[in-house]
């Protein structure tokens, strides 16, 4: 492959990068969509980081993750209940936020090792959420600690990964048929 087909190959056209700034205000406004259910509310976070990936592939959909997060770090109120700051992403739950990072990577490196099949597409997005829990619970636990005391792993998964997992596994199902959907009829 010569030079130029190489450095073309990893602009990142104009249509890519609207698309990227679209999915970040979509991460947003889910962000902002609050599920209360029983003692604990869900947002749909997981939802639009799992369209985006769906949609704008690894790559994009990690852009798109970072401005998110990046505009919530400088203080504009697009994380959960109309929050922002640098506070939020060092306070106990911003691990989970910062392990959103992890979903796009560990679906472009499966794209890029094992192909674009249903069955890489899904394993990878499972193993992304996985990862993103557990990053985010190592996370919550060592906030935690040093904020209030000690807490066991148990205890944390307990607050922060099981009450989660299935909600957001139907999330990343509803995504699959959305995505697929939205690509179709928009030609993305």
């Amino acid at each position: 492959m010569s030079i130029e087909k190489t450095i073309s190959s990893n602009r990142i056209s104009t249509k890519e990068i609207v698309l990227t700034a679209m999915f970040t205000a979509i991460i947003t406004i889910c962000a902002w969509i609050s599920i209360p259910i029983g003692p604990i509310s869900f947002t749909m976070h997981t939802f639009a980081v799992f369209c985006a990936v769906c949609i704008l592939g690894g790559r994009n959909s990690f852009f798109s993750v970072l401005t998110y997060l990046l505009l919530g770090a400088v203080g504009l109120p697009v994380f959960a209940g109309f929050k922002g700051g640098i506070g939020v992403l060092v306070n106990t739950t911003g691990g989970y936020l910062l392990g959103f990072l992890l979903i796009p990577l560990i679906y472009l490196v499966a794209e890029k090792i094992f192909g674009k099949s249903l069955a890489v597409r899904i394993i990878s997005l499972i193993i992304g959420l996985a990862v993103c829990y557990a990053f985010g619970t190592a996370w919550f636990m060592f906030v935690y600690t040093r904020n209030v005391g000690a807490v066991t792993i148990g205890k944390a998964m307990k607050w922060c990964v099981t009450p989660f997992v299935p909600f957001d596994l139907i999330k990343l199902a509803l995504a699959f048929v959305v995505s697929d959907r939205v690509k179709k009829y928009a030609k993305i």
